[in-house]
């Protein structure tokens, strides 16, 4: 999707051998402010069609394997069986993201997840941090919640969760009738949304910097792992 689709990009042109992507959204008109793959003559065929496609064309090398479904809380398990170096999280659903990281943190498998990335605009503002120590992200504090009620994952003694998380400090605004943007999230007419028809609730500068940030973040322990695994024993 808006994260995910940047994340791809990143990690086909930076030259990984493997990738494996999960959706089973198609390519809709209103994801052309956000998404990669979303071009006119792509409209209604599967993202990860689409995106596998670009792949192969960026770099014809990489194994991709495209799997049409969502993840879930029920079949995590089985999604999840690939073996993965490493996994990235843009998964919008609360308790799918929930499911997702507390499988990963169980069975210690390396993942990033990301927060929101609607309502924003300056991508500068992104960073990483435990997803313990997340602001101005309600998506990430939901996943927090679920995490703690259904899963039992709670902090450690240093206050963190022990989950890497991608997220923006900015105060995030949202879109109103006449094209405008408040800071409110709620009017006397009920809440808003950041959706597709309420308004365009997300930028590409910043949905794109948050997949680059977080494939950034994945490569960067990656390699950590792989030197700290290569490092010669110093002489006897």
């Amino acid at each position: 999707g808006g994260v995910g689709s940047w994340a791809a990009e990143a990690l086909a042109r930076t030259g990984i051998g493997a990738i494996t992507l999960i959706d089973m959204d198609d390519v809709c008109v209103t994801n052309t402010n956000r998404q990669i793959h979303a071009l006119r003559d792509r409209v209604g065929q599967p993202k990860i069609a689409v995106m596998a496609e670009r792949i192969s064309a960026i770099n014809p090398e990489c194994r991709v394997t495209a799997i049409d479904d969502f993840v879930t809380a029920d079949n995590v398990a089985q999604r999840l069986n690939g073996g993965f170096d490493y996994v990235i999280d843009a998964i919008d659903s609360v308790r799918a993201k929930a499911a997702l990281l507390a499988y990963c943190r169980r069975y210690k498998i390396p993942v990033v997840c990301v927060g929101g990335a609607g309502g924003q605009t300056d991508p500068t503002r992104i960073q990483v941090a435990d997803l313990a120590k997340t602001i101005q992200d309600p998506l990430a504090a939901k996943v927090r919640d679920r995490l703690k009620q259904g899963f039992q994952v709670v902090k450690n003694s240093k206050g963190k969760l022990g989950i890497d998380c991608v997220f923006s400090s900015e105060q995030l605004v949202y879109p109103q009738p006449d094209g405008s943007v408040c800071a409110s999230p709620a009017t006397a007419e009920g809440p808003k949304r950041m959706d597709c028809a309420s308004g365009f609730g997300a930028a590409t500068m910043v949905t794109a910097t948050f997949g680059f940030v977080a494939v950034a973040h994945a490569l960067k322990k990656m390699l950590a792992k792989a030197r700290r695994q290569y490092v010669t024993p110093p002489a006897a």
